[in-house]
Order: structure tokens, then sequence, then C-alpha cells
């Protein structure tokens, strides 16, 4: 008996913000939006596909994102290009400590997620 792998994660953003999640996740980060099954559907948010694991995007309010230290870090081939992607877009970035044999940078989404952009070096 074992655990396999990471299925999926889930993130929150706020009640009725999905149309700006899409905009940014499938938009601005180039995730691939996959349907949610029909038992799922009316409780808001929308699910994403990347490699073969899934980030769900669930829907809640009252909730001070800004605040936890939870985050998704993914793993990119270009970190400089995301850097400055990003930056150009007006996203804050912050630098993260450094580990040695990767270069990685972090940030908040739109609705205060904290975000890990990582590549091995």
């Amino acid at each position: 008996m074992r655990i396999q792998r990471l299925h999926h994660a889930q993130i929150i953003v706020p009640k009725g913000a999905e149309n700006q999640a899409r905009a940014f996740y499938c938009g601005v980060l180039g995730l691939t939006e996959i349907e949610k099954p029909e038992s799922l559907k009316g409780r808001g948010g929308l699910w994403l596909q990347l490699g073969d694991v899934q980030i769900h995007i669930g829907v809640e309010d009252g909730f001070d994102r800004m605040t936890t230290k939870a985050h998704l870090a993914y793993e990119v081939d270009d970190v400089p290009a995301w850097r400055a992607k990003l930056a150009a877009l007006g996203i804050e970035i912050a630098n993260s400590a450094p580990i040695e044999g990767f270069d990685r940078f972090e940030f908040r989404d739109p609705f205060g997620n904290r975000v890990e952009l990582i590549q091995q070096i």
C-alpha cells in the first residue's frame, strides 16, 4: 500500500471570479481548462489540466489569501522569460530564498494566491 502520485491540487478564488481566473490561468499562464464532472458543476470554479496533474480552482469567500504561504509551484523551462512576462503585465515579482541548483521566484495571482515558478539549473 502506497501513495502513487499527486492527482490534483486545489486553490480558491472569490465566488463569481471564474472568468477572471480563467483569463489568468488559461490566458496568461497557458494552462488548459477541462470539463468538471456534471455532479460538481453547480459548485462553481473550474478545473485545469497540466500534464497528468489537475489543478482545481474552487470558489470561497471570506478568506484572505495574502496571509498564507501555501502555494503551488510550477516547474518551467525559462524562469527569466516568465519573470519578464509577468513583470510586463504589472505583476509584482518576489524573489524566493535561494535553493542550490534552482532558479525560482514567486508572485501572487490576481486573487492573492501565492504562486512559485521554479527551474532546475
